[in-house]
């Protein structure tokens, strides 16, 4: 398993820094990064063999976040809304601010699509809807980002 260890600590805080994208928070990304390293460790010897252990994770991380949100599906309540946001160590506070007003189906379609640049048909796949599930989400959720920021600089 010394191949596996390596792996893990080449590719952990990418790992990481994907899984902030794919949730929102810290704490949420370091249990989904574990989770899907260890359903990584079972399937190693043969993930191995294929050359795309980065894939499989990642592919299982958005997997098994699209799980979560739909066992859910209903927003999680707060005692106390925040008065302001804070800018996180994994980028830019005004992007992150608007991904994480989208709907979470909307929100993972743009991870997948931008930041793991990865083509429409491989994104259904990955979450389980068609194609054009993918596009008009993509739509939807680029045209509430404009929105956002055309109200925005109006002020």
């Amino acid at each position: 398993m010394k191949d596996f260890d390596e792996f893990v600590r080449a590719r952990g805080d990418a790992l990481l820094r994907y899984g902030y994208v794919l949730t929102g928070n810290s704490e949420d990304a370091a249990d989904l990064v574990q989770e899907a390293l260890a359903r990584l460790g079972d399937a190693w010897p043969r993930v191995r063999r294929k050359d795309d252990p980065e894939g499989y994770v990642r592919t299982t991380m958005a997997r098994l976040h699209i799980r979560s949100w739909r066992r859910r599906d209903r927003e999680e309540l707060v005692a106390a809304v925040p008065d302001h946001g804070s800018l996180d160590q994994y980028g830019d506070a005004a992007l992150w601010a608007g991904l994480q007003e989208l709907p979470r189906r909307q929100r993972a379609v743009l991870v997948l699509r931008y930041y793991e640049d990865l083509p429409d048909q491989e994104i259904a796949e990955i979450l389980g809807v068609a194609r054009g599930t993918v596009r008009s989400q993509a739509a939807r959720a680029l045209d509430k980002l404009r929105i956002k920021r055309v109200f925005q600089e109006a002020r």
